[in-house]
C-alpha cells in the first residue's frame, strides 16, 4: 500500500449531478494514466501537502506507518520522557496517540499489571486492524488500555471487543473510514457486568461509570493508535458522535423479561460475552401515554421509519434498547422478543415518496428485493428480514427507550471474554 500511486479527486463528489461528476474525471484522466504509466502520482509514504492538519511528530504517510506510529511493528516500544504530566500529555497528544482527553501514562510497570489478566503471549497478535492494517497484539491493546484508564480487570473485554471488531462480517474498515458518525458500541452480558460494575441501568450510555468510560475508550484508542483511523487523516466522519470518545454498556438482564442478548446468540448464561454494534449515537423514544404493547410498540416504529438513516437506505441490522418499563408493559401483554422484532419489521417502513426521486436508483441498487415496493410507491423496511432486528434491555426507571442505528454495512458480532485461568 505505501507504494502505491495516489490520485486526489476534487471534494466533493457525492450530491453532484453526472456532468459535474464526468468533467472532474475529465480533470484527472491524465494523472490517472501517468500514475500507472509509472511516471506521475503521489505515494502512500510520501508527505502529503494536502492533509486535513500537521503537526509536529505526526506520521507522515496516509496508510504506511511511521516509527512513531503505534501500528509500526518496527517502531520504538519506549519513549524516555520528563516525568511531568503536562510534558507527557504534550508528546502523546504531538504524536497523535491520545483523543484530547487526560489519561494515564503507559509505563512498564502499569503495562506488566493490564498483561497479568491476560492469559496470552504479550507478542500474540490478536487481530490486525484497518484501515492501516496495524497489528494489534496483546502488549499493544495493554499499553493503550492503561492511557484509557482501564482497571487490569477490564482487559479480557476490550479484548474480546478488539477481536469482535476485526471479524470480517464487522466491515471495521468501512466503520473506521466512512463519514458516517459509526462507531464501536460494546454491549456486555454474562456475570462479569455485574463483576466489574459496567453499568446497564441508569444513565447506562451516560457518565459516572469507570468501566463503562475506559473499556469503551480503550478500543477507540486502539483503533486510532493500532487501526490508524486518525480523525480527518483516514477517520473522515462529517460529524463524528460523542460515542466516538466511548461507547459501552451492558444490558440490563435483571430486568429483561426475555433470554438477554448472548443467550438468544447461543451461548450460555453464565457466560460473559461481548457484542459489537457498527453504531451511531442513540435517539431518544419517549412513551409515557401508552399502556399497551402494540402503542409502546407504534410509537417505536413511527420513530424510528426515517428516510435519513443509513439502515433505510442500505438494510443492516440496527439495535433497539428498550428500557425496562417499556419491556415489561410489552412482555405482559404476551409478546415475545421474536414478536417484537416482527412487528417493528412490518410498521418501521417508510413511505417510499419520502424518498426524494433522484435517490431512488441508488437505493434500488443497494436493496434489490424491495423493487416492487417502489413501483407500487409502497414501503420499505428498515431491515430485509426480521431477524435482523436486534433487541436488548437497558436503563432505569422512565418511560424511555432508545433506537441505535448502524452504519448498515456491517454486522454485529458477539464474542465470549476468555478469562486468565478459564
Amino acid at each position: 500500500m505505501p507504494t502505491l500511486p495516489i490520485v486526489t479527486v476534487p471534494h466533493p463528489v457525492g450530491g453532484l449531478r453526472p456532468g459535474e461528476v464526468e468533467k472532474k474525471a475529465d480533470q484527472i484522466l491524465e494523472d490517472v494514466v501517468q500514475a500507472l504509466l509509472g511516471g506521475g502520482g503521489k505515494t502512500g509514504g510520501e508527505e502529503r501537502a494536502d492533509r486535513p492538519r500537521k503537526k509536529p511528530l505526526k506520521p507522515k504517510a496516509l496508510f504506511a506507518p511511521s516509527a512513531e506510529d503505534l501500528s509500526d511493528p518496527e517502531g520504538e516500544e519506549r519513549v524516555m520522557v520528563a516525568d511531568n504530566p503536562e510534558t507527557i500529555f504534550q508528546l502523546f497528544l504531538a504524536r497523535g496517540w491520545m483523543d484530547g482527553l487526560p489519561f494515564i501514562p503507559p509505563t512498564e510497570q502499569r503495562v506488566a499489571r493490564m498483561l497479568a489478566y491476560a492469559d496470552r503471549d504479550p507478542k500474540e497478535v490478536v487481530a490486525v486492524l484497518p484501515p492501516r492494517w496495524g497489528e494489534a497484539t496483546v502488549e499493544k491493546m495493554a499499553v493503550n488500555a492503561v492511557m484509557a484508564g482501564c482497571l487490569p480487570q477490564y482487559f479480557p473485554v476490550v479484548m474480546a471487543a478488539v477481536s469482535a471488531m476485526a471479524e470480517k462480517a464487522f466491515n471495521l474498515y468501512a466503520v473506521q473510514a466512512t463519514t458516517h458518525p459509526c462507531s464501536p458500541l460494546i454491549l456486555v452480558n454474562g456475570p462479569l457486568a455485574k463483576e466489574l460494575n459496567i453499568n446497564g441501568r441508569y444513565n447506562a450510555l451516560g457518565q459516572g461509570w469507570r468501566a463503562n468510560a475506559t473499556i469503551g475508550r480503550a478500543v477507540r484508542l486502539i483503533m486510532v493508535n493500532i487501526g490508524g483511523g486518525e480523525p480527518g487523516v483516514l477517520d473522515r466522519a462529517t460529524m463524528g458522535q460523542p460515542g466516538k470518545y466511548s461507547y459501552c454498556l451492558a444490558e440490563n438482564e435483571a430486568e429483561n423479561p426475555w433470554m438477554p442478548l448472548h443467550v438468544e446468540k447461543g451461548f450460555p448464561k453464565e457466560v460473559s460475552t461481548v457484542t459489537i454494534f457498527g453504531a451511531e449515537a442513540p435517539h431518544n423514544i419517549n412513551d409515557h401515554r401508552s399502556t399497551s404493547a402494540r402503542d409502546i410498540l407504534k410509537t417505536i416504529a413511527h420513530t424510528i421509519a426515517v428516510p435519513g438513516c443509513n439502515n433505510a437506505v442500505t438494510g443492516g441490522e440496527f439495535l433497539i434498547l428498550l428500557g425496562p418499563e417499556h419491556a415489561a408493559t410489552i412482555a405482559r401483554d404476551g409478546f415475545s422478543k421474536q414478536d417484537v422484532k416482527k412487528f417493528l419489521y412490518e410498521e418501521a417502513r417508510v413511505p417510499v415518496e419520502h424518498f426524494p426521486e433522484v435517490g431512488w436508483q441508488w437505493i434500488r441498487q443497494m436493496r434489490p428485493h424491495w423493487e416492487e415496493a417502489f413501483k407500487k410507491r409502497d414501503r420499505i423496511p428498515l431491515v430485509d428480514r426480521w431477524e435482523e432486528v436486534q433487541v436488548a434491555v437497558a436503563g432505569g426507571a422512565g418511560k424511555h427507550s432508545a433506537f441505535i442505528p448502524t452504519f448498515g454495512a456491517t454486522k454485529p458480532i458477539t464474542k465470549a471474554v476468555a478469562r486468565k485461568g478459564g
